[in-house]
């Protein structure tokens, strides 16, 4: 098995809607914002090859965009999907695999591109994978705290090109050898984490549950959170089970920091270690 670091650029965001309830003189020291509140993210996706197959875990934003709202996303970097793929020596046509956590923007939104007026799958030999509650959740009546990050643009032609499946798995079972898939719906309904066995260890790919290094705190949960009590229920139980189990976690949306590992502190579980996949 082989895990590779797809950097896809970087967005800004505000931060009072990244930390919810915390005040600002206490999450500034950790995620640092610009004289118009806004912190600067990662979209940080993962390739994994695993059982001859070359899966992506998640696409970023992609490069489709309007002007008006590129400009709000203040999309940022010389990162891209296809670059980081070439970076490794590959190319969209090789991947097998789109596991997409969750149908955000930010998240799917380089899973289709459009050339001239045509949407089409970014990735013309993969099947993609979400979960039916989940698509669900976000196509047939998507909520007016969501609506905003669910386009069309990024869903339909997805399920139009029969590419579209959906993941039917328990908790914690395989999607392949080498990963499995858990569950978690505070952020979103049915967001789906994957949990790798990589060079002896176990990392977990935690999307928007910990966005980054400074969410670790149970807490910091954010304003996007569609049920913030379950997010950070959800938050601590976890962040129990990857202390106890050693688990290095991956981080999508830390613009500074990749990976890290845990140890129990005064104040709650922190991190400890702070590395790059590279390290692992």
């Amino acid at each position: 098995m082989n895990l590779y670091t797809i950097d896809t650029g970087l967005f800004k965001l505000d931060g009072g809607a990244m930390f919810g309830v915390v005040p600002k003189a206490i999450w500034n020291k950790t995620n640092p914002a610009d004289e118009h509140n806004l912190c600067t993210l990662a979209m940080r996706c993962l390739l994994v090859e695993d059982d001859n197959r070359l899966i992506l875990i998640d696409t970023g934003i992609g490069n489709k965009l309007g002007d008006k709202l590129s400009a709000l996303m203040h999309l940022q970097g010389d990162d891209s999907l296809n670059k980081s793929l070439a970076k490794h020596g590959f190319s969209s046509d090789d991947i097998t695999d789109v596991f997409l956590t969750h149908l955000h923007l930010d998240h799917v939104g380089g899973a289709v591109t459009k050339n001239g007026d045509q949407l089409a799958p970014a990735y013309k030999n993969a099947t993609y994978w979400t979960n039916q509650k989940h698509w669900e959740w976000a196509t047939v009546a998507p909520n007016e705290r969501e609506k905003a990050s669910f386009l069309k643009e990024n869903l339909m032609p997805l399920q139009e090109s029969g590419q579209l499946k959906f993941v039917d798995l328990p908790d914690g079972g395989h999607f392949s050898t080498n990963m499995r898939v858990r569950f978690v719906s505070g952020h979103t309904e049915s967001m789906m984490l994957p949990l790798l066995q990589y060079n002896g260890k176990k990392v977990f790919y935690v999307a928007d549950l910990i966005p980054t290094v400074g969410h670790l705190p149970i807490a910091y949960v954010a304003a996007y959170d569609v049920f913030p009590l379950k997010a950070m229920q959800e938050k601590k139980a976890f962040l129990r089970e990857a202390l106890e189990n050693n688990y290095i976690l991956y981080f999508e949306h830390d613009v500074i920091n990749e990976c890290c590992t845990l140890q129990d502190t005064e104040k709650g579980i922190r991190a400890k270690n702070v590395f790059k996949l590279t390290d692992i």
